[in-house]
């Protein structure tokens, strides 16, 4: 009878025990922590969104196939060399495990072969030859595959006299290749100077974070230079120029809205606008190229024997 005049609340919580409990637990990955307001999104918002903040419009890290999907047209993505696999030419291991163990985990959870995708690509109509860097991948370090897949699309768009866009991500270059990884800036940049000697562009999209020998080397030397809003860009870390140098460095340092403001970078444009941006520098560059270079066999004399002998530096076909 006492209980009949107690109060309790008008909805009791059910009692439910540790097997129930994992049934009705919230999924991983529902809802997504935004690193520029702090604010919780529900993921499938933020991905119908393009993976920005629609509070703040933080933009958030792309792979490298939704990079694709974003600036391509439908379907006229042509992968190459995805066969191209990473070797261990100096033996590499480390107490977690060798080279092998940790990229053969890498490409399980991620799905990619290797930190850059590279391929033919449609922008609007007008083919192009693109390579992507996914962070996910190992932070998109530079090791030998992804130094030698990149200069092979560079020669590729030379032979087929197209313009490359390079879509650059990374942490730096790779430690677990040493001298291999850091030989790769060198590779690059000298398979693209080819491309200007040809007269066709390079458009180069700076993305979150782009860091090391990628910031260091092709990135930087393109025809074009554009990044994403809040892109971090640099070569070493904020933190360690300020130990190095000891003092405080300005408000804003290596976001893409200084490099900017300094001339560092042509532009900053919002992801939702980068495919028609890119489909216009395209076309003004193909007017302005000369006849010979816009006729589908206008490079094929430049194309020369580009790819020389390269010694075993870890990388199989």
């Amino acid at each position: 009878m006492r209980s009949f005049f107690h109060r309790g609340g008008k909805f009791q919580p059910l009692q439910l025990d540790d097997d129930e409990r994992a049934d009705v637990a919230v999924p991983d990955g529902l809802w997504v922590k935004c690193p520029g307001c702090g604010e919780l999104i529900y993921s499938r918002e933020l991905e119908h969104n393009l993976m920005m903040c629609p509070k703040c419009d933080h933009h958030h890290r792309l792979s490298a196939r939704q990079r694709i999907e974003l600036l391509g047209d439908a379907d006229s993505f042509e992968e190459w060399d995805a066969d191209i696999l990473t070797g261990n030419p100096l033996g590499f291991a480390e107490p977690s495990g060798t080279y092998e163990t940790r990229i053969a985990k890498t490409v399980k959870r991620s799905g990619e072969t290797e930190s850059l995708v590279s391929g033919r690509l449609a922008i609007d109509g007008q083919p192009v030859v693109v390579t992507v860097a996914d962070f996910s991948f190992l932070g998109a370090s530079m090791g030998s595959v992804f130094g030698e897949k990149l200069a092979r699309a560079a020669e590729r768009a030379l032979a087929e006299s197209l313009p490359i866009v390079t879509i650059n991500a990374s942490g730096g270059a790779r430690m677990h290749e040493g001298l291999f990884s850091l030989m790769q800036m060198a590779k690059t940049i000298a398979t693209l100077r080819l491309l200007g000697e040809a007269k066709l562009p390079h458009i180069s999209l700076l993305t979150d974070p782009c860091y090391g020998g990628v910031s260091a080397s092709y990135a930087m030397i393109a025809d074009v230079i554009l990044a994403e809003p809040g892109a971090l860009i640099g070569f070493a870390g904020p933190r360690v120029i300020e130990q190095i140098i000891k003092q405080k460095l300005p408000e804003g340092f290596q976001t893409a809205e200084f490099l900017v403001e300094h001339g560092m970078i042509d532009g900053i444009i919002p992801r939702p606008e980068l495919r028609e941006s890119l489909s216009r520098i395209l076309r003004h560059y193909t007017r302005a190229l000369p006849p010979a270079v816009q006729s589908p066999n206008g490079a094929a004399k430049s194309a020369t024997t580009t790819r020389t002998a390269r010694s075993d530096n870890g990388v199989h076909a």
